[in-house]
């Protein structure tokens, strides 16, 4: 059997993976983290390799036609780019199809902005490696722009963009087309889902049983086995059953590769005592499970010398089944409806005070409000098609009804629920502000049920809804907030809270429920899954990350918990 070179098992209970595909509890493991950031789950990066062709070029050529090559550019924020890729050359052809393909980076959390610049390459530099070409001895043949989120929205992951000159300056000349189609850089899409247990396992305690969990490790030929993944811990117990666990082929490489199964009994200090082990490969343990039989634990002496115990590991489930990622979700039809709820309580200050939180500029510097309706809102955008987003205001009294109210539409001229894009958010705020008077107390309670309702009445499985709720303050009836949120844990909705001001926010970390301990309401029930992300920003601006970027980093890993959950597939894939 493969000996363990990495084999530091101390840490806490809370650090041992305590993983379910279906709960999505995920402990501070790597090689957990791992699984999940490959899935699109803890962190929203994707691979992506673009493919481009083109038509219709203009011809610089004197004797012969152009030769094209493209590059593709990210726009930074400060206008500038950052070259990320260039084709090959293609001889004397006006409509290149490129074989280099370019590849990126997705992150669902930021507008990444695209640039395309296409040149014909002189006939002196053909033997010239296409990365040493200098651009400025080239003739510019044209220019196209478009954010990637566009791209990965189309059912078939392609745009086709009409080229101009630098900047957008080309009139109604036609300088041709630049086709650009997606695809996810993807291994495999098949994942194992088991469910493992352990029978008559040797007792390691005095006083009670052992206190069981398995350490999942792969044999790699230069460092031996490399950890990659642990259950939770089952208390208590020498007869174990854990949770489901899911493997993909980037963890095991082949069914037929040897895994090491390790089982310790959990202690506090981190000092883990070895119960026994045995080395299985995902072909077996598939045996296993259709034989339904168990295989025989071992323990290696200090001698060398292996013993085989009592305790044997058995698979109660075993399903092979595709993987789906984010991505494969949005580019076959399924969207996200973004809601907005704003906070109109007396804690902000008086609007026509420039120490208000509500305060608005007449040199048109947004405030704190503004700046996360405008940067979550961007991007929100692009996943909902009609692009009309409900808003609501709370916490204030407003002129066409004196009493006070915790969920009003913030379109108040109107009286509408729904407003027009980002911009119509921005509008409304800018006139409700003028048309309430700041009140409290601060609940969230009514906002987040209106979101549920919406959530709930929706008989589009592939509609997923998205509130932000934008506070300054302290919830005055947290228990209150947190019955709201677990009764719509098994609908289709995520909440994001920014906080802004300097208030003391400990209360939304608790919704947060990023500590491992899931909320539960005050009749008992616990909530399925996490749904709230909250970030304060005054701790995002000014750092290495954006607010959108720390807000919406759960959001794809919620909306793959929920679709997982309810066994929806995105459309175009046979289960």
């Amino acid at each position: 059997m493969g000996q363990c070179l990495s084999g530091d098992v101390s840490g806490g209970q809370q650090a041992l993976g305590h993983m379910s595909m279906l709960e999505g509890n995920v402990g501070r493991n790597d090689a957990v983290d791992f699984f999940f950031r490959s899935r699109g789950q803890h962190s929203p990066s994707t691979g992506i390799e673009l493919s481009l062709s083109a038509s219709k070029l203009s011809d610089r050529d004197i004797t012969s036609k152009s030769d094209p090559m493209a590059i593709l550019y990210a726009k930074r924020k400060d206008g500038s780019l950052k070259e990320l890729g260039r084709t090959e050359v293609i001889l004397n052809n006006l409509n290149p199809a490129w074989v280099e393909k370019i590849h990126l980076t997705y992150q669902f959390e930021t507008v990444q902005s695209l640039v395309f610049h296409v040149y014909d390459v002189d006939t002196v530099y053909h033997n010239v490696p296409v990365k040493m070409l200098k651009l400025s001895d080239q003739d510019f043949l044209g220019e196209a722009n478009c954010v990637l989120s566009e791209i990965l929205t189309k059912r078939n992951q392609t745009v086709t963009l009409n080229l101009q000159s630098k900047h957008g300056h080309g009139g109604s000349r036609n300088l041709g087309m630049l086709t650009v189609h997606a695809e996810e850089t993807v291994a495999s899409r098949t994942i194992v889902e088991m469910v493992l247990r352990c029978s008559q396992l040797d007792n390691k305690d005095l006083f009670s049983k052992s206190d069981p969990f398995l350490r999942i490790s792969k044999i790699a030929e230069s460092v031996g086995c490399v950890p990659m993944y642990k259950t939770e811990v089952v208390n208590n117990d020498l007869n174990p059953v854990w949770k489901p666990l899911c493997l993909t082929m980037q963890h095991y490489g082949s069914k037929d590769n040897p895994l090491i199964f390790e089982c310790f009994d959990f202690n506090s200090s981190g000092n883990h005592v070895l119960i026994g082990k045995i080395q299985k490969s995902v072909s077996e343990l598939e045996k296993l499970y259709k034989e339904k039989s168990g295989a025989n634990l071992v323990l290696s002496s200090r001698q060398g010398h292996d013993k085989v115990l009592k305790g044997q590991l058995f698979v109660d489930q075993f399903i092979e089944k595709p993987r789906f990622s984010f991505l494969d979700y949005i580019s076959s039809g399924f969207q996200l409806n973004f809601m907005v709820a704003v906070d109109f309580t007396s804690s902000n200050g008086l609007p026509r005070n420039p120490t208000s939180l509500h305060y608005i500029d007449p040199l048109g510097r947004l405030n704190s409000y503004q700046q996360a309706i405008m940067e979550v809102g961007e991007v929100i955008q692009f996943y909902d098609s009609d692009k009309r987003f409900p808003a609501w205001g709370f916490g204030a009294k407003t002129f066409s009804n004196t009493s006070l109210s915790h969920c009003f539409n913030l379109d108040i001229t109107n009286g509408y629920q729904e407003v027009e894009g980002v911009e119509g958010i921005m509008a409304a705020y800018a006139s409700a502000i003028y048309n309430v008077t700041l009140s409290g107390p601060t609940v969230f309670g009514q906002v987040i049920d209106r979101a549920a309702q919406l959530a709930s009445f929706s008989c589009d499985s592939t509609k997923y809804f998205v509130l932000l709720i934008i506070t300054d303050g302290v919830l005055t009836d947290i228990q209150e907030t947190k019955d709201a949120v677990v009764k719509t844990t098994d609908l289709p909705l995520s909440i994001l809270i920014v906080g802004v001001g300097d208030a003391d926010f400990k209360q939304m970390e608790i919704l947060d429920a990023d500590d491992g301990c899931p909320l539960v309401s005050s009749n008992g029930r616990v909530a399925t899954r996490d749904i709230v992300q909250f970030v304060p920003m005054r701790d995002v601006h000014g750092g290495q990350i954006s607010l959108v970027e720390a807000l919406l980093q759960e959001l794809p890993g919620q909306f793959l918990t929920y679709m997982q959950s309810r066994n929806i597939k995105p459309y175009g894939f046979v289960a």
